[in-house]
């Protein structure tokens, strides 16, 4: 979300220190696996290999699709033909990204929620 936030607001930056304008931003994502027990599973068995799996942001990388080019030539930026380097965002693609991101860790804090629920209830079970 940190790294949408970031694209939707430099949406106009022209100007970066590297020189040029604005490149959007994406994370990369990769499967990860880390040793686990059977306590640390949800239903109380680890995998065959013994590890749990899931996914990290490994790193952010700047999508290297090009500038979009805006005619004007009154603006400072603008290079000689008169086109101005905008940044390679599109506001919308932005926003159905941040929803989905949003709707995803939803989804996951949901899942959590019901995985405590139903071993709170399988104790009271196992206690009655």
């Amino acid at each position: 979300m940190d790294v949408i936030a970031n694209n939707i607001a430099n949406v106009n930056t022209t100007r970066t220190p590297e020189g040029g304008a604005f490149k959007r931003q994406l994370v990369v994502f990769a499967q990860k696996t880390e040793p686990g027990t059977a306590a640390d599973s949800i239903d109380g068995q680890s995998d065959p290999s013994g590890s749990r799996a899931g996914v990290q942001a490994v790193g952010v990388i700047n999508d290297n699709s090009p500038d979009k080019l805006v005619y004007d030539p009154s603006h400072p930026d603008a290079d000689a033909q008169g086109y101005v380097h905008m940044p390679n965002i599109e506001v919308v693609k932005e926003m159905v990204d941040m929803m989905a991101a949003s709707r995803a860790y939803e989804a996951n804090v949901t899942a959590i929620q019901e995985a405590r629920s139903m071993g709170a209830a399988t104790m009271g079970l196992l206690h009655a």
